[in-house]
């Protein structure tokens, strides 16, 4: 009679154990290839090499294959084993994979995994210009935003707009506007920078309204209108002897700034339409007891408006 071979439950149990563990192993197993990288379109764009910047250039597994070089004005770089090779214009990637194809191709290393370090721009300072305290070039290495790059100029003055340019040194016929804000999480405000970038911040629209107010100021236009009686207001309004029916709007024109009456003491009265401001408008509201004021020339006027206070609304 054959013997039969008899397997306990014990057996049994781990022998499910072991196979259960080989499915799950076979399953979760990791790719050995890298992940991609998907690219965000909010990233800025990569700096480009350029004639002047310093590189490092090294080979994995070949320590002894790392060289410093400056990359000519012709745009060349001269390596060990290659001779000058042409990488202005690229990417840090690109002019990896060119170098790697190169000393493949000559059979100096078989596949090799090439890097590329800019250790030393030419042009490594952003120039900061526009309504700043301190316009001019500012180094500002590693990761730096548009903020940051504004605050090293000491900031806005208060004449300027809430439109910011920034162009990139590698793309620069494709400049990107974007919308000054000081409020946390705004990320366009935090765009950021790389050397020889270039920021200019706008001048924003002002009205002036001077003459016998209570406060004469300068209004700076945000993106809603301004009307006659918004700016008087916020000059805190006319003083007692001010000639209402003698308001003047000096406007700029293509050759020469404009005089237009404006009848104050009617829109006072809601018996004339409110008349919309335009930027650099300087609306003058003379006084009524001295007549030569009331008089005053163009010239005076507009030199009255020089250096007034500015005031922005929220």
């Amino acid at each position: 009679m054959r013997k039969t071979k008899r397997i306990s439950i014990f057996h049994v149990i781990l022998l499910a154990l072991a196979s259960d563990a080989l499915g799950q192993s076979t399953q979760t197993e990791p790719s050995s290839s890298p992940p991609l990288k998907v690219s965000d379109a909010s990233d800025p764009p990569e700096a480009l090499v350029s004639s002047g910047d310093l590189l490092t250039v090294s080979v994995y597994g070949a320590p002894e294959y790392r060289y410093e070089v400056r990359v000519s004005s012709a745009g060349d770089a001269s390596l060990p084993m290659i001779g000058a090779i042409k990488l202005a214009g690229l990417s840090t990637l690109q002019a990896e994979s060119v170098i790697a194809r190169t000393l493949d191709q000559r059979g100096f290393f078989n596949d090799p995994q090439v890097s590329v370090f800019v250790k030393e721009y030419a042009t490594e300072g952003i120039s900061v210009l526009g309504e700043v305290q301190k316009p001019g070039i500012y180094p500002l290495m590693g990761h730096r935003t548009l903020l940051d790059a504004i605050s090293a100029a000491g900031g806005t003055t208060p004449k300027a707009g809430k439109s910011v340019t920034i162009t990139h040194r590698s793309q620069p016929e494709n400049p990107q506007t974007v919308e000054l804000s000081y409020e946390e999480g705004q990320s366009t405000s935090n765009a950021m920078m790389r050397p020889g970038d270039t920021v200019m911040v706008s001048k924003a629209g002002i009205v002036y309204v001077i003459g016998d107010l209570k406060e004469p100021t300068g209004i700076v236009m945000e993106k809603s209108q301004l009307t006659v009686l918004q700016a008087v207001a916020m000059a805190h309004g006319t003083n007692s002897t001010a000639a209402l029916g003698s308001a003047k709007l000096i406007r700029k024109a293509s050759i020469d700034p404009q005089e237009i009456p404006i009848p104050l003491d009617k829109i006072l009265a809601a018996k004339s339409s409110d008349l919309v401001l335009q930027p650099d408008d300087i609306l003058f509201v003379p006084t009524n007891t001295a007549k030569v004021v009331a008089r005053r020339g163009l010239e005076a006027i507009l030199q009255a408006a020089t250096g007034i206070a500015i005031y922005r609304r929220n």
